[in-house]
């Protein structure tokens, strides 16, 4: 199994470069699970002349594409909030796994601390994949939100790119104590995405109880932040 996925994240470099990284990272930034602590590791240890990446990839560079990658789905995830706003969110979101309670959450963060959160939350679970969504509900300006974006997430790509990087010099090393782990690691991926999907709709189902009336509908708008 571990040869198979890494046989897969390996072509997918190899095929589309840079551009891999950037798609990824795109994704995870625009609300799809597509953990960062995953695409970014194995890109950083394909910087790594073991692992026979036929594109050259650098620290930097893959560093950068994460960043590139970042700004691009966070922009689309500012643009559904900004055009429309918490109205569409609540009613389409939980049909594409937009979790109402983590909006919640985001929402909640962005109002107490203002524009600085799309910089810090980059590293912060839940709200760095939602904090864009707020942002662009409160008609953030844009390309402070993108200069904030792109700083947080370069850092947070670097990261998580070099532990890859000292990850995949020390393979061989780290490679005995995983040995006979296959089965092991494919049951905890099954559990990890099962537990994914039904924290999804037990939140989204407490979220009901307590929302979904007349008189506790968000209808408000949020203040412009800049």
């Amino acid at each position: 199994m571990l040869q198979f996925l890494g046989k897969w994240i390996q072509d997918w470099y190899n095929t589309f470069g840079y551009g891999g990284v950037v798609l990824a990272m795109a994704l995870e930034s625009c609300l799809i699970p597509l953990p960062s602590e995953i695409v970014m590791p194995l890109a950083g240890a394909m910087t790594l002349a073991a692992f026979g990446a036929s594109v050259k990839f650098s620290l930097l560079g893959v560093a950068l594409a994460g960043a590139v990658g970042s700004v691009i789905g966070s922009a689309l995830a500012y643009w559904i909030g900004a055009t429309g706003g918490r109205a569409f969110i609540f009613r389409y979101g939980k049909y594409i796994l937009i979790s109402r309670h983590d909006f919640d959450v985001a929402d909640r963060w962005f109002l107490r601390h203002g524009s600085p959160i799309t910089f810090f939350s980059r590293v912060l679970p839940v709200v760095r994949t939602y904090i864009s969504l707020p942002a662009g509900i409160a008609k953030m300006n844009i390309w402070r939100f993108i200069l904030f974006t792109f700083l947080g997430s370069f850092i947070w790509s670097y990261a998580l790119a070099y532990v890859g990087q000292k990850l995949g010099q020390n393979y061989d090393k780290l490679s005995s104590y995983f040995h006979g782990l296959d089965a092991v690691i494919v049951v905890a991926f099954v559990v990890l995405a099962v537990l994914y999907v039904w924290r999804h709709f037990r939140n989204e189902k407490k979220y009901s109880e307590m929302h979904d009336n007349p008189d506790t509908q968000p209808t408000s708008k949020m203040p412009r932040i800049r």
